[in-house]
């Protein structure tokens, strides 16, 4: 992928900073690129949410920060994350703790599923992003105020 050399130079060059500021230095350098369709899926079941993504091989992607601790499993591909504690390769099948406060992103080195386990009894998957993220709806993968797709319809 064009943009991930690109973007890992520029992560060299933030090297000294702390993690989550190279990882939105990341984001705004994604954001000038088009964005990839990553379908996402919602499930429920009693007091659980699952929010599962397919993440085409070859994309970088950048989390949303999470305001509560919570499971993940991948359950298919294999990615290459960027944590607060490094850099770690992963192949489904693996699961692992999602630590409240982290920004976090990664790159499919395969075709990839993705899935956050919540506990909680709310349905609608708007009030959930503001429920357990410090993000917006409306600010995500396709949502009309999402900075990447703002900056590719200024581009075009």
């Amino acid at each position: 992928m064009d943009g991930w050399g690109a973007v890992l130079v520029k992560m060299e060059v933030t090297f000294g900073r702390p993690m989550r500021q190279r990882v939105r230095e990341l984001e705004a350098a994604m954001n000038q690129h088009p964005q990839v369709d990553c379908p996402v899926r919602h499930y429920f079941a009693p007091g659980m949410y699952a929010r599962e993504i397919r993440i085409p091989k070859g994309t970088v992607l950048v989390g949303a920060i999470h305001k509560t601790e919570n499971l993940a499993v991948l359950s298919a591909g294999r990615l290459q994350l960027v944590t607060d504690d490094g850099t770690v390769e992963i192949a489904a099948p693996h699961t692992l703790t999602v630590k409240p406060g982290q920004k976090n992103c990664a790159l499919a080195l395969e075709d990839a599923v993705w899935t956050n386990f919540f506990p909680t009894d709310e349905t609608d998957p708007d009030k959930l992003v503001e429920i357990l993220t410090e993000s917006k709806a409306c600010e995500l993968l396709g949502g009309p105020e999402n900075k990447q797709l703002i900056a590719n319809r200024i581009k075009g």
